[in-house]
């Protein structure tokens, strides 16, 4: 049987992968300010490329080297450099509250290490950080993604896996046309944005407190 690495080696080596970024993660990107983000599960790094582009400082962890090499080869050809890590994500501890943005895009893990994934990006998080998640929807069983129900998410499996710690903007269920697959398809997607609240200002809570 072949290690998780070698599995994700001899896919990215085989199939065609897409190359345009998520939509909900480009209309999050627009509007906010460039930054450190971290790309959890990049695989080729589509989403990495075109926030690099836009001057990001990335950083991409996967545990495929060939899905990696691939995104630093595409990178090159963009003129724009990324960090790159390979490693078993769910092993790897991140930078704490070292990044801006923390994408986790297309990881079907199962409910307990989804939930372990997303708290170590929560902790990567900076304060006012954005935790960015896109997984397919249970609508999508038998058609793609895995093949497995419980690895397949919903706004409510969503919610239940994420830190507690978080303030959810988005939590929505959305669809997906997806042209690079013949033929083309729409497929629903889960959608979660939510970020990391800024601590207090020392003595904000005495003063409101305090009596007048």
């Amino acid at each position: 049987m072949s290690s998780p690495a070698e599995m994700w080696d001899r896919r990215f080596a085989e199939e065609g992968w897409p190359t345009e970024p998520d939509p909900y993660l480009v209309e999050l990107a627009q509007a906010l300010g460039p930054g450190r983000a971290l790309d959890l599960g990049s695989g080729p790094g589509r989403n990495s490329l075109w926030l690099a582009a836009r001057g990001w400082d990335m950083t991409l962890v996967d545990v495929s080297r060939i899905g990696l090499d691939q995104a630093t080869t595409a990178a090159g050809a963009l003129g724009v450099t990324v960090t790159t890590v390979c490693a078993d994500l769910f092993d790897w501890r991140p930078e704490e509250a070292g990044y801006d943005l923390v994408i986790v895009a297309n990881l079907h893990p199962g409910p307990k290490a989804l939930a372990a994934a997303l708290a170590g990006g929560a902790r990567a998080l900076r304060p006012g950080g954005h935790l960015y998640v896109v997984g397919h929807h249970i609508s999508n069983l038998g058609r793609h993604g895995p093949p497995d129900a419980d690895r397949l998410l919903t706004p409510e499996r969503l919610r239940d896996a994420l830190p507690g710690e978080l303030r959810i903007e988005v939590l929505d269920t959305r669809d997906r046309s997806a042209h690079h697959q013949q033929p083309a398809h729409t497929s629903a997607d889960t959608v979660v944005v939510a970020w990391a609240a800024k601590p207090r200002a020392p003595g904000s809570q005495q003063r409101r407190a305090s009596p007048r």
